[in-house]
């Protein structure tokens, strides 16, 4: 392709809504351009990335039998309502577009495709004969993001490849599942990239078990918490550890302790003298259900550690059905004043004993408070915390004492994993921490959508049997920038090779130079003969100009006829490391296509 012939537009600065690098250069590049907040427009260069992505992804995926489809984007309300997603979608989280059509039906378009397929599997699987089936798509999801950055990091509208896999059991499931981390794994080789696979939380998608696919990179919104000897690695959501040993409690007998001013686990630990692993801080939350009732949550912890929201928005899910809900939609901290707390003691005075008729005055409460408490505090002895008064707190108190022991159902573990915990399965290894681009998501359903949609199939013994499932996606536009953002200098992109738009780029310092013009005609006719993708720079441009152009779109190979060409020779620079060599014209296709 001509350069002169494509619409490339290049520039200097920095976009003012670029935030990070591989943002910035995309748009500088000339990849993509801001059509709205969180929807682009997709270039031709960027395109032909998209393409080779898309092509990796279809070779690995037929590889493992996996039949292409393509699911519609318009969805049913009614779907999402059979599935218990419609209240999460388009309420709690609220990410789905949604419109009415001219009949007045509820549609969504499509974040994802739970609901689609498994439609299609009930009304199409009969038999265990059919058994496993896998089917995968690539096409545009929507998501309504509250705050879209990033560029195509995170977007409202963007290019993923989602499967889903139907099977007779949880073993030919996990038969599957090892199949797509292994062809996860290959696309993401392929594509150049270095990825960590982690263990992940399944949030709203749901199921046993989860995996995430992180491109290593300091822009990353995740953290990635692992071990050296490589045995372990999670999302900070799903981390676990060994928490740091509690000191030994200097206190012998429970007194309860005018504290004035420490509404703080360190203003506390100061006045006492005493270490912050020795007191219990509490904390309490308010969840709503999907029926738009709330509840007061108290948390109680070790003042040292930290609520993971995640895991608390898993177990408060898990226990809605106690109180006649079908799912969690919002949890957040309740405010630190006391006339919206609706008891008498402030933030920082919580005791594990919060009266259990606490709840503000509004209908829509229910009654009583849920206790949780985290291991970390029930393990403490002698230990201090709220007297539920201000200035107040227990200094020295003991579960099964000054408090009730937690009913085993309300002991969870929520605390919050961090770098330099002790790993579970080796003490000896410290958690490191790395910033991470997640960019695939492979889940085992298990039953979780069958069941709700009536999915069956019939098994050997003539039973109608609930379809054990499973899904694995991958953002193939968000692959692409994550490419960006690990590969780049200051000077632009370093495409990896597999994924680059074009493999070599010709840049012909002076188009009025007839030797020039005519071997970069030659390399350009012998490179497309080649089966290599080339790009001619026939623009009338300084050779500066040129050459800063294709360090910025990052190329992996310049050509350039200039001066050694009296010598039958020209230059090839790698964009990678910027080292060059000069070949005679007959060798430059074989060396470009090794």
């Amino acid at each position: 392709m001509r350069l002169s012939k494509i619409l490339f537009v290049t520039q200097r600065q920095d976009p003012a809504e670029a935030e990070i690098p591989s943002h910035k250069l995309l748009l500088r590049a000339g990849y993509i351009r801001r059509i709205a907040s969180g929807v682009y427009a997709y270039l031709p260069l960027m395109w032909r990335v998209l393409q080779n992505i898309s092509q990796i992804v279809r070779e690995e995926m037929d590889a493992t039998g996996a039949q292409e489809c393509l699911l519609p984007q318009l969805q049913p309300a009614q779907l999402w309502q059979e599935s218990g997603r419609w209240d999460t979608y388009t309420r709690a989280e609220g990410i789905m577009f949604t419109l009415k059509d001219r009949q007045e039906h509820h549609l969504g378009l499509g974040p994802t495709h739970e609901e689609v397929i498994t439609d299609v599997a009930r009304g199409m699987i009969r038999s265990y004969r059919q058994l496993p089936l896998h089917l995968y798509q690539i096409q545009t999801k929507f998501r309504d993001e509250i705050r879209p950055r990033f560029g195509l990091m995170r977007g409202r509208e963007f290019i993923m490849k989602d499967g889903y896999s139907f099977h007779e059991d949880e073993p030919s499931l996990q038969q599957t599942y090892d199949q797509m981390y292994q062809a996860y794994s290959n696309i993401l080789r392929r594509c150049g990239l270095d990825f960590r696979a982690v263990q992940a939380d399944s949030g709203a998608i749901g199921g046993a078990a989860s995996q995430e696919f992180m491109i290593l990179a300091a822009a990353g919104e995740d953290e990635v918490l692992y071990t050296e000897d490589g045995q372990y690695a999670a999302n900070s959501e799903k981390a676990v550890s060994v928490p740091p040993l509690a000191v030994l409690s200097p206190f012998a007998a429970c007194t309860r302790q005018e504290t004035p001013q420490t509404t703080t686990v360190a203003a506390l630990a100061t006045y006492l003298g005493c270490s912050p692993t020795l007191i219990v801080k509490n904390i309490l939350y308010q969840v709503t259900f999907e029926d738009g009732r709330r509840l007061g949550v108290l948390v109680s912890i070790r003042g040292d550690q930290e609520v993971n929201q995640v895991k608390l928005f898993n177990a408060l899910t898990e226990r809605a059905p106690d109180y006649g809900a079908k799912q969690v939609l919002s949890l957040q901290v309740l405010d630190q004043t006391s006339a919206h707390l609706g008891c008498s003691p402030p933030w920082g005075y919580l005791g594990p004993d919060l009266g259990a008729d606490w709840r503000p005055h509004a209908p829509d409460y229910i009654a009583g408070l849920l206790r949780l408490v985290d291991p970390t505090a029930l393990n403490l002895k002698n230990f201090v915390t709220g007297a539920n008064q201000i200035d107040y707190h227990w200094v020295g108190a003991n579960w099964g004492q000054q408090f009730p022991l937690p009913e085993p159902t309300r002991v969870v573990d929520v605390r919050l994993a961090k770098a330099g915990d002790q790993a579970v399965h080796d003490p000896g290894q410290l958690l490191q921490s790395a910033r991470g681009i997640e960019v695939g998501h492979i889940f085992q359903l298990g039953r979780k959508y069958s069941k709700a949609l009536g999915a069956t199939y019939t098994n050997e013994k003539g039973e109608e049997v609930p379809l054990v499932m499973g899904c694995y996606g991958l953002g193939v536009s968000r692959l692409a920038q994550a490419a960006v953002e690990q590969s780049h200098d200051q000077d632009g992109i370093i495409w990896p090779l597999a994924i680059a738009p074009y493999r070599a780029i010709i840049s012909v310092p002076r188009i009025t130079d007839t030797a020039q013009m005519a071997a970069a005609e030659q390399l350009y006719a012998q490179l497309t003969a080649a089966g290599i993708s080339v790009l001619l720079d026939d623009r009338p441009e300084s050779a500066g100009v040129k050459f800063k152009d294709a360090d910025l779109i990052g190329i992996p190979f310049r050509i350039v006829p200039g001066r050694s060409l009296a010598q039958g020779k020209v230059e090839v620079v790698r964009r990678q490391d910027r080292t060059s060599q000069e070949l005679l014209l007959t060798e430059v296709a074989e060396a470009l296509g090794a």
